[in-house]
């Protein structure tokens, strides 16, 4: 008897575990005895999976990060122009400003500030550089007329750092185990859905069912070997035509889920 057989859900990744019940979902969909047969409990795994996907999607970028990285690109475009500022006075004849360039330049050599660093590390090295130019080398700055550079690139950066910790903040403030709790009820509502169909299959006979439990046996071996990392047999014909289940050994196994 064709039954659909058992899978850790719980030992997915989060992108493995959405994507495996989308699949479910447009399979039973479009399987029509399926869909008709399990009008509920599909609404129901439909509208956890929902809830995983908006999990899924806050998980992934917080609505800050756009100004983040609109911020950062101000703040590397003034150190930037920051920086061939200070090398425009490379030549210059006048000794006192000649002896300013080669100061901040020094200056510039040894932060080595490299704008393609990981965001708080540039934010970090920022703080300290720009701390020099108001009080170590105001002197200079204020003699290569580059003052406000200085203010621009100290508020620009600290736009960034504020960014980032308001960012931090907020996945911080929401739901603890929120992608947890959506994806204890796909579970759920998936185990539910696979009772179903098995239970049909048996009662009903698995002739209206067989491609659909099919489908899904082969999909199941699939995630066991290229997401679990879990030894699997491909599902077996069984004497009568039927697909008979087996664990991870090759021995028969009972459908539960």
């Amino acid at each position: 008897m064709k039954q659909i057989e058992n899978i850790s859900l719980e030992r997915m990744n989060n992108g493995a575990h959405y994507m495996y019940l989308t699949n479910v979902m447009a399979h039973a969909d479009a399987d029509e005895k399926v869909k008709t047969a399990t009008t509920a409990l599909l609404a129901t795994l439909r509208s956890a999976w929902q809830a995983e996907d908006e999990a899924l999607k806050t998980s992934q970028k917080s609505l800050l990060t756009d100004d983040i990285v609109e911020a950062d690109h101000l703040r590397d475009s003034l150190y930037s122009g920051y920086r061939k500022a200070v090398a425009g006075f490379k030549d210059f004849p006048v000794e006192p400003m000649a002896q300013a360039y080669r100061t901040l330049w020094q200056h510039l050599k040894d932060y080595n500030i490299n704008p393609s660093a990981q965001l708080d590390k540039e934010t970090g090295l920022l703080i300290n550089f720009i701390d020099d130019l108001e009080i170590k080398y105001k002197s200079q700055v204020e003699a290569l007329g580059l003052t406000a550079f200085v203010t621009q690139l100290k508020v620009a950066n600290e736009r960034v750092r504020t960014l980032t910790a308001s960012r931090t903040d907020e996945r911080t403030t929401q739901t603890v185990g929120a992608m947890k709790s959506a994806r204890a009820a796909s579970d759920a509502a998936y185990r539910e859905f696979v009772r179903m169909v098995n239970a049909l299959a048996l009662v009903q006979g698995e002739a209206d069912f067989a491609n659909f439990i099919d489908y899904m046996n082969t999909e199941i071996v699939h995630y066991k070997r290229e997401v679990i990392g879990q030894k699997a047999a491909k599902p077996a014909a069984s004497a009568n035509g039927g697909n008979k289940g087996e664990n991870e050994k090759g021995e028969a196994s009972e459908p539960t889920v």
